[in-house]
C-alpha cells in the first residue's frame, strides 16, 4: 500500500494522561480539542509522516480548579503556550503491528525529543464504506523537563504532585479525502 493521508476522527479517538498525586494515588485527566496530520501506510509505519497539536486550554481533569490551576502560569501558563505539540522525526518498526515512534515535543516552550510506542490496532470500513485504521500510542513524558516544575512539600514528606505524565493515545482515523 502507498502512503495515505488520514484524517483523525475525534469523535473516536482520546488524548488521555495520568500523573500521581500526593505520592499515593494517580490522577487522569484528557485533551479534548486536538489535530493530526498522519501520513502513513497503516501496514508499514516506518515512512510514516506524523504531527499532532494539543490544544492545552482543553484540559479536563473533572475538577474546575485543578485544570484552571493546570492552565496558569504555574503550569501551563496557556495565555503563552496555547500548545502541545509532536512531530515524527524517525520511526522503528518493533514487531508486526508495534513501532517506536520518535520525534520533537513542544511544551511550554521547550522541545525536546521522546519516543512512544504506537500499536497499529487494526483498518476497516465504516457501515458507510468509509476506509478506517486505529492506532494507540503510550509513553511518558517529564514535566520538570519541559519547565513544569510547580510542586508542593506535603508534611508527611514528598511532593504534591509527581514529575512523570503518562500519555495515552487511542487514534480512529479516516482515509482523507
Amino acid at each position: 500500500m502507498t502512503k495515505t493521508t488520514w484524517a483523525v476522527d475525534s469523535a473516536h479517538s482520546s488524548v488521555d494522561f495520568s500523573i500521581r498525586h500526593m505520592m499515593i494515588a494517580n490522577v487522569k485527566g484528557s485533551f479534548h480539542q486536538f489535530e493530526a496530520k498522519v501520513e502513513a501506510d497503516p501496514t508499514d509505519l516506518t515512512s510514516a509522516s506524523i504531527f499532532f497539536n494539543v490544544d492545552l486550554s482543553s484540559i479536563d481533569t473533572r475538577n474546575a480548579d485543578r485544570d484552571n490551576h493546570l492552565r496558569s502560569a504555574d503550569f501551563f501558563d496557556v495565555e503563552t503556550y496555547p500548545a502541545l505539540t509532536f512531530n515524527s522525526t524517525s520511526i522503528e518498526k518493533k514487531s508486526d503491528d508495534q513501532y517506536a515512534v520518535t520525534g520533537d515535543v513542544t511544551l511550554h516552550g521547550v522541545t525536546k525529543t521522546e519516543t512512544f510506542t504506537v500499536t497499529f490496532e487494526g483498518q476497516g470500513k465504516d457501515p458507510w464504506g468509509n476506509e478506517k485504521v486505529g492506532f494507540s500510542a503510550e509513553g511518558t513524558l517529564n514535566r520538570t523537563d519541559y519547565g513544569l516544575s510547580w510542586n508542593s512539600a506535603l508534611e508527611t514528606g514528598g511532593v504534591l504532585v509527581g514529575e512523570k505524565v503518562k500519555i495515552s493515545l487511542q487514534i480512529e482515523a479516516s482515509k482523507a479525502e
